[in-house]
């Protein structure tokens, strides 16, 4: 079962290979969301800063009734933080809202603050962030530490004054939209990819051709879509807070042909619907 199977990070620490994505579920109900999800067997649970939750979520995973050793807990430093000082207080306050004592994960969430996507270059303020999490990393703070929305020259900037490369880059990836050469840099330098809205925020259900494919394999759309990006290589991130959901995302042991890979790879998908209004559905 995909629940109990794991990648290999770079630094020898094992990550489940489907996780529990926490966007847009507020307060409460993502606590209860990240109880449910471990009891129906989800290790990996992702949130960030920017998402509002992450006392709910450390609430969530402290009152499981799991081991905490047993959970790989991420979260994301806010795309607005471009300055050393400001990212080592962050770090510390992640930690301290989240009731943890150490995340397994850590991501720069942004190369750009939002309000300046794919804009100017923020790449010295970068590296003082990445320095704020290596130093966090190095006390044990982080326990493995990453990037999240950065194209291949913003992964240069840190490879090129780093003492611990990023481990993750997470971004997004679904059928129709596969970034085939940035998927290579990841690989080449050790990164391993996570892929948010594997169901393209729910943009792909409506996708006839997607819905065909899957009916052939007697799967739903979101199975065919999350076992895709498995078959990429990619950890999948599917964000809901509905248990049977859950439970069905996690039914993906079943294998796509190399055909209908390669039918899926080649589907592009440009139009988000309302959730285009977004940074990063928005296609600048």
């Amino acid at each position: 079962m995909i629940l109990n199977e794991t990648y290999t990070l770079a630094n020898g620490l094992p990550i489940p290979k489907l996780g529990l994505g926490t966007w847009f579920i507020p307060g409460d109900a993502a606590a209860q969301a990240v109880r449910d999800a471990i009891g129906i067997g989800y290790r990996n649970i992702d949130t960030a800063q920017a998402y509002g939750n992450e006392h709910a979520v450390g609430e969530g995973v402290r009152s499981s009734g799991v081991p905490r050793g047993e959970l790989f807990v991420s979260s994301k430093l806010a795309a607005e933080i471009k300055d050393y000082q400001d990212a080592v207080t962050a770090i510390d306050g992640s930690l301290a809202l989240m009731g943890l004592d150490y995340l397994d994960l850590m991501l720069i969430h942004s190369p750009q603050p939002w309000n300046d996507w794919r804009g100017g270059s923020y790449a010295e303020g970068n590296r003082e962030a990445w320095r704020a999490l290596e130093e966090a990393h190095d006390a044990g703070k982080l326990r493995s530490i990453g990037v999240s929305n950065f194209e291949q020259p913003d992964l240069e900037n840190i490879l090129s004054a780093c003492t611990v490369p990023p481990q993750v880059n997470q971004i997004l990836v679904h059928v129709g939209s596969t970034p085939d050469d940035l998927l290579d840099f990841c690989t080449d330098n050790n990164m391993l990819v996570e892929a948010y809205s594997p169901i393209a925020h729910g943009e792909i259900l409506k996708n006839e051709a997607v819905a065909a494919i899957a009916a052939r394999y007697e799967v739903s759309v979101p199975q065919l879509c999350i076992r895709y990006v498995l078959q990429l290589g990619t950890v999948p991130l599917p964000k809901t807070a509905n248990p049977e959901h859950m439970r069905s995302n996690a039914q993906v042991d079943f294998v796509i042909a190399d055909q209908d890979m390669d039918t899926l790879h080649g589907l592009q998908i440009k139009d988000y619907g309302k959730s285009s209004r977004f940074p990063v559905f928005s296609g600048k």
